[in-house]
C-alpha cells in the first residue's frame, strides 16, 4: 500500500483509531494485522518470504542467547546467511549470474546465463537489515532475545517502516510495543504536521521533479547542456524529497499513536562534506554500515592504508544494497573516493564550520556547493538505466545549449523552481528549531494559515498518480 494512495487514506484513520480503543493486551495484535494487510496490498503471497525470515531470527536469537562460545557464532552465522540468501536470490541472483557468464565469455567460454523473472519483494532490503540488526544486537548481548513471537514479528513489519526504513535498532523500537501509548492530543497534532509536510514534499516537489527527470534521463542522447544539468539537480531534490517525505510519513505516522522512530535525515545538502553528507542522508542506513560493517572490519582504529580499504568496503556493498546494477555499484565506488579524498587532504567538517554565523559565511558556501557537485555526479549514474547512459548523459551536459526548444516539458519548470525554493526556505528556518515548532511561538491565526496553505498546496499543486517511492525498490 503505497502512502500517497487513496487507500492509505482509509487505512491510517481506522488502524489509528482501533488502536486507541482497543484495550492495551489487544493492541500487538491488531498493529501486526494492520501490518500484514499494508504488506500485502502489494503482493499478497510474499508475506509468506517475510514470514520465513521472521522465524528464522526469531528462534536462532533464542537459541543464541542460551549458547556461549562457537555455538552462539555459528547460530549468529546461520541467520544471516539464511537471511541473506534469501535477499541475493530475489535481488542478486540474475545479476551474478548474468555477470559471470559475461566474464566467462571474455575467455572463450560459453556459460549460459539463465534469468528467473521474479519480482523483488517491496522493501526487502530494508526488513533483512531490520532482521539483521536485531540478531547481531542479541550475539553481542545488548538486547534480550525477545520470547513474545508476536511483538519480534511487529518490530519486523510495523508497518510505517516496513517499506523503506528507517532502518531501526531493536533497543529504540522492542521496548515501546510493551507501552501503553494512550491519546496524545500533542502527538497527535506533531506527528500529522510531519506527516503533511511529508506529503507535501513527495507530492508536490518530488513527483513534479520526476517530468522533467524522466524525459532526461530515459531519453540519454536526446538534450544537451542545461536541461541535462538541471535535470540532474532535479533527481537530487527529487530522491531526497521523496525519501526524506516517505521517513517524514513513516515517522509522522507512529508518532500519532505514540511511537518514536529515529530521525532519517538531516539537512544533507547543507554538508560541507562527502563525509558530512553521510551523518546527514539516510541516517539509519549509513548508521546500520557504520556499526555493523565498518566497526567489525576494523574501522578507525588500523592501519591507515586498512582504513581506506574499509571504507571502499563499506561504500561498494552499500551501492551494491540499492541495487543489482552497476550503476549502484559505480555510485557506492564514487562515494567511497570521495570520502577517502577527504581523509587523505584532511578534510573535515568541524564545529565552528558548521555554526551559522556571518563570520563564516563565505568559508561555508563554496564548501556547500562543492559537495553538491560532488553528490549530484555521483547521482547521474545511481538514476542513469545503465552505466552507458550515464557516461551519455555526462557528455551531453558538457555540450552547452541554452535553446529554450531544447528544454523538456518547460512548463513544468515554474513549479520544480518553486517547490525547491520553498523547501530551502523551510530547512533554513529549521536549523535551530523544527519548523512546525518554531509556529508554535507564533499567533494562532498565523499557524492556522500556514497549515492551511499546505494542505491547500498539496491538494492543488500535488501529483496524484499513485507513484511509487523511489526506494521502495530497494
Amino acid at each position: 500500500m503505497l502512502f500517497n494512495s487513496f487507500s492509505f487514506l482509509l487505512f491510517f484513520p481506522i488502524v489509528t483509531i482501533a488502536y486507541f480503543l482497543l484495550p492495551f493486551r489487544f493492541r500487538w495484535l491488531w498493529l501486526l494485522a494492520a501490518s500484514c494487510f499494508f504488506y500485502m496490498a502489494f503482493i499478497p503471497v510474499y508475506i509468506f518470504i517475510l514470514a520465513l525470515t521472521i522465524l528464522v531470527d526469531y528462534v536462532a536469537a533464542i537459541l543464541m542467547e542460551r549458547q556461549t562460545g562457537s555455538k552462539r557464532k555459528l547460530l549468529l552465522v546461520v541467520s544471516i546467511v539464511s537471511t541473506a540468501l534469501i535477499l541475493f536470490v530475489f535481488k542478486y541472483f540474475n545479476f551474478f549470474n548474468d555477470t559471470f557468464s559475461s566474464v566467462a565469455q571474455l575467455f572463450s567460454y560459453q556459460v549460459p546465463a539463465y534469468v528467473y523473472n521474479i519480482i523483488l519483494p517491496i522493501g526487502l532490503s530494508f526488513h533483512t537489515f531490520q532482521s539483521m540488526a536485531y540478531v547481531i544486537e542479541v550475539y553481542r548481548g545488548n538486547q534480550k532475545a525477545e520470547k513474545n513471537f508476536v511483538i519480534y514479528s511487529l518490530y519486523v513489519m510495523f508497518y510505517p517502516q516496513l517499506v523503506a526504513g528507517p532502518i531501526e535498532r531493536p533497543q529504540n523500537l522492542i521496548h515501546q510495543f510493551y507501552e501503553a501509548h494512550d491519546f496524545n492530543y500533542q502527538n497527535v497534532t506533531e506527528g500529522l504536521k510531519q506527516m503533511a509536510w511529508g506529503f507535501f514534499k513527495k507530492l508536490v516537489i518530488a513527483d513534479r521533479l520526476a517530468i522533467y527527470v524522466n524525459e532526461v534521463y530515459n531519453h540519454p542522447g536526446k538534450y544537451e547542456g542545461a536541461p541535462v544539468i538541471l535535470a540532474t539537480i532535479f533527481f537530487a531534490y527529487q530522491i531526497y524529497c521523496d525519501f526524506s517525505g516517505y521517513s517524514d510519513i513513516a515517522i509522522g505516522a507512529a508518532r500519532v499513536m505514540g511511537f518514536r522512530l529515529m530521525k532519517n535525515f538531516d539537512n544533507p545538502y547543507s554538508s560541507q562534506s562527502v563525509t558530512e553528507f553521510w551523518r546527514r542522508w539516510h541516517i539509519s542506513l549509513s548508521s546500520w554500515f557504520k556499526d555493523y560493517l565498518f566497526i567489525p572490519l576494523g574501522g578507525s582504529r588500523v592501519a591507515v592504508k586498512k582504513i581506506y580499504l574499509n571504507l571502499a568496503i563499506v561504500f561498494v556493498i552499500s551501492g551494491l544494497w540499492h541495487g543489482a546494477n552497476w550503476t549502484f555499484i559505480v555510485w557506492g565506488s564514487l562515494h567511497a573516493l570521495y570520502v577517502i579524498a577527504e581523509r587523505f587532504f584532511g578534510i573535515a567538517t568541524d564545529k565552528s564550520s558548521t555554526e551559522n554565523s556571518t563570520s563564516n559565511f563565505y568559508y561555508k558556501i563554496p564548501r556547500q556547493l562543492f559537495t553538491f557537485f560532488l553528490v549530484c555526479f555521483a547521482w547521474i549514474f545511481f538514476r542513469a538505466n545503465t552505466v552507458s547512459d550515464a557516461f551519455t548523459l555526462i557528455s551531453s551536459a558538457l555540450h552547452f545549449s541554452f535553446h529554450s526548444t531544447n528544454l523538456p516539458a518547460p512548463g513544468i519548470l515554474y513549479y520544480c523552481f518553486s517547490g525547491i525554493i520553498i523547501l530551502e526556505i523551510v530547512q533554513s528556518l529549521m536549523k535551530e528549531k523544527e519548523f512546525f515548532s518554531l509556529l508554535m511561538s507564533h499567533p494562532r491565526w498565523i499557524r492556522i494559515t500556514a497549515y492551511h496553505l499546505l494542505i491547500i498546496s498539496i491538494l492543488a499543486f500535488g501529483v496524484f498518480n499513485n507513484s511509487s517511492f523511489i526506494y521502495f525498490q530497494f
